[in-house]
């Protein structure tokens, strides 16, 4: 079900309540997270790149923004509005969190190559992002994506068509969600 054309979705509209501010804003190694993940859709073989914003309003290089009007009511409305907003040569979607900047585009490349038209990507043999999902399924998938959820829903009412793709060497798949988390970005620093 490979597609010759993957786009790209980052899902970066949220205020960012618990961090005090967006998390497209916060910076990590000299890089905006939303830069860092628009850097890792490009890298990993989207194109184009179609960035949902909401409570900051960026300037984003490199990438397609729209802003998600709802983006308060939770992740399921950004995601309608960013799978509204690809283009219709994209045959599939790879989408990741602004919040995840461990993750390196090994795992936006595997999810790719695997050619499934519905892949999640999993560390430790848990799901978690990014996820590919082939333009069939776009229509149902933002119907089941409602509040504060994406994929997960129409992957629970279609297990038949989950292929798992592990992605362990190729990141972290842990979130920026509390200032406390941001002390996790340090040892990565360290380590650079």
């Amino acid at each position: 079900m490979k597609s010759a054309k993957v786009a790209g979705l980052l899902l970066a509209a949220g205020e960012g309540a618990r961090l005090g501010t967006p998390k497209a804003l916060v910076e990590y190694a000299g890089e905006r997270l939303v830069d860092r993940g628009v850097r890792l859709l490009e890298e990993g073989g989207c194109h184009p790149v179609v960035v949902v914003l909401g409570a900051a309003t960026v300037q984003v290089r490199g990438a397609v923004t729209v802003r998600n009007p709802d983006w308060a009511s939770g992740m399921g409305s950004s995601l309608r509005v960013g799978l509204a907003a690809l283009p219709q040569e994209a045959g599939s979607v790879v989408i990741a969190l602004v919040d995840q900047p461990f993750i390196g585009p090994g795992a936006v490349r595997a999810l790719i190559a695997s050619g499934a038209g519905l892949a999640v990507a999993t560390y430790e043999g848990r799901r978690r992002n990014p996820v590919l999902i082939a333009r069939e399924h776009f229509a149902e998938v933002a119907e089941l994506a409602v509040g504060d959820v994406g994929a997960r829903p129409f992957m629970k009412a279609h297990p038949e068509l989950v292929t798992e793709v592990p992605c362990d060497e190729h990141g972290d798949p842990a979130d920026i969600d509390t200032p406390q988390d941001l002390r996790l970005l340090e040892p990565h620093l360290e380590a650079q």
